[in-house]
């Protein structure tokens, strides 16, 4: 866990929510030692994975059994720090793509999240906060892919300007979704 606090001290918000929830991370990290389990029932550790196009216009992302949305890929820590590996197996389990790559080995992006309470596999789960780590990554839009049933019922490619029509959770799409594709227009564009 040292590793990640060191690694989250230096994180370089990129906007007024990230610097808010880095202090609330920071808090988390000093005060919650089951912060990267499931046993913090209200606040703990999440991974996303942002996965672009080599040509940086269409993410991959999967219809969310419970959100009921298009959604990126991920999920929880389960008490590892390493969440490179985490998203990595993440994105295998809920896709089947195991040929993607980092476009950086740094933190892309983090949020501290809301979710509601829902049923998982029978039982229900209290609402809770998420905090989530996002990182970037390429992969080959003609990779095969297939969908994970207990978790999503469609994956595939979306074009980025088409994120608003088909994502249905509106607050995710406007504050998360967006400022995605504007880290990725701002730091990993492709020259002209």
């Amino acid at each position: 866990m040292k590793a990640f606090t060191l690694a989250m001290e230096a994180y370089q918000p990129f906007n007024e929510q990230e610097a808010k929830d880095k202090q609330l991370f920071l808090e988390q990290l000093a005060n919650n030692p089951k912060f990267f389990t499931r046993e913090s029932a209200l606040a703990h550790v999440s991974v996303s994975a942002w996965i672009v196009s080599p040509n940086r216009q269409q993410v991959l992302m999967d219809y969310h059994n419970i959100y009921q949305s298009w959604a990126w890929l991920g999920g929880h820590a389960d008490g590892k720090t390493d969440l490179k590996k985490v998203i990595l197996r993440e994105i295998a389990e809920e896709s089947g793509l195991t040929d993607s790559h980092f476009l950086s080995e740094e933190l892309f992006s983090i949020e501290v999240l809301t979710v509601d309470g829902h049923q998982k596999r029978g039982s229900y789960v209290p609402s809770h906060l998420h905090f989530n780590c996002t990182y970037l990554l390429e992969a080959d839009p003609k990779l095969p892919l297939r969908i994970q049933p207990s978790e999503n019922s469609q994956i595939g490619w979306i074009a980025v300007q088409q994120l608003p029509e088909k994502v249905s959770e509106k607050w995710i799409q406007k504050n998360i979704y967006q400022k995605l594709i504007a880290k990725v227009n701002r730091d990993f564009a492709l020259p002209e």
